[in-house]
């Protein structure tokens, strides 16, 4: 089965799109339908990154008025990031702009290289699950779709970042139901789809955030899943180091006992947020979170562990066990 197969950099990540067959109706060719995800992805990237100081993103957190009128896009970002705090009961905060600039995240960290992940564990503070922040300000942020606003205390700034690729990925997926079968990634965050891909499953690698290794193959015709992890945005601070997860708590990296975590979903939105939660709630509450729909947890130690539907007869593995797997 031949697909076209397009990537290119957006976001600070790489994203790839595979597109099968038009179906009946579709007048597109895949390579038309990728042009255009492509134009829609870096309109996306132009108009809500924090690193763009044009952005609408940017103009909103600048803005010093309570209510401040946005386009639909933007809205929707914002929208996406408050439905991923309520998910997670405020563990995932999109408020937490200035705790990560203050962390070191402050521009893109395109071109630049992570620090060792092996030696910033050795480094790394007691672990402990993350916790919610009683009184985030994300509780505040109100999105009136009638008004055509969003409102929110003034100084209070906004973060799409959290939920930005996995809301892209559904957007794209949503702009390629006309064909046989398609995956969307972007980054890590996966939207797969169509009636042949329901049919014959992608075999979706996951990449051991420790040894580079594929630690698992999920099989998934439909819907989103996700992974999140320490080792590409983990940089030296100080005498220390830091990373891109903020546990809500203390404004600081959470060092929780995981190092990375994927997750299923009915979306790449739902995905993204289970993984990125289970990653902050540490190994015990990650095992209930993702026990429903599935997923994956990876440990300081480098043990893989499968849980939910993808938990088969042997549930762990060592990261010394794992061998170069072919997705079939």
């Amino acid at each position: 089965m031949t697909e076209h197969d397009l990537s290119f950099p957006a976001m600070g990540s790489q994203f790839r799109l595979l597109i099968g067959d038009p179906l009946p109706g579709e007048r597109r060719s895949p390579g038309e339908a990728a042009a255009m995800a492509r134009d829609i992805v870096e309109e996306l990237e132009r108009r809500l990154s924090r690193f763009l100081p044009d952005s609408e993103l940017c103009a909103l957190n600048a803005d010093p008025r309570s209510e401040v009128p946005a386009s639909q896009l933007l809205r929707g970002a914002v929208s996406a990031g408050l439905w991923a705090a309520r998910r997670t009961n405020g563990l995932i905060d999109p408020t937490l702009l200035t705790e990560i600039e203050l962390a070191g995240y402050r521009g893109s960290r395109v071109g630049a290289a992570p620090a060792r992940l092996a030696e910033a564990l050795a480094k790394a503070p007691a672990r402990h699950p993350a916790r919610a922040h009683p009184d985030s300000p994300w509780q505040a942020v109100e999105v009136d779709e009638q008004r055509g606003t969003i409102r929110r205390p003034p100084g209070v700034r906004f973060d799409t970042g959290g939920a930005g690729k996995g809301l892209t990925a559904d957007a794209i997926g949503q702009v390629l139901v006309g064909f046989s079968r398609f995956v969307v990634d972007c980054g890590g965050d996966l939207c797969v789809g169509g009636p042949d891909a329901a049919a014959n499953p992608y075999g979706i690698d996951v990449e051991h955030p420790l040894t580079r290794d594929r630690a698992h193959v999920i099989r998934l015709g439909s819907g989103g899943v996700a992974t999140s992890g320490l080792n590409n945005r983990v940089w030296e601070r100080g005498s220390g180091y830091a990373h891109h997860l903020l546990d809500p708590s203390t404004g600081e990296p959470a060092w929780t006992g995981l190092v990375g975590a994927t997750a299923i979903g009915a979306s790449a939105l739902e995905a993204d947020t289970l993984a990125k939660a289970a990653l902050l709630m540490g190994p015990a509450g990650a095992r209930e979170l993702l026990r429903e729909q599935g997923g994956l947890i990876v440990g300081d130690d480098g043990e893989v562990e499968l849980l939910g539907p993808l938990a088969r007869a042997r549930t762990r593995v060592t990261a010394g066990e794992l061998r170069p797997m072919v997705a079939a």
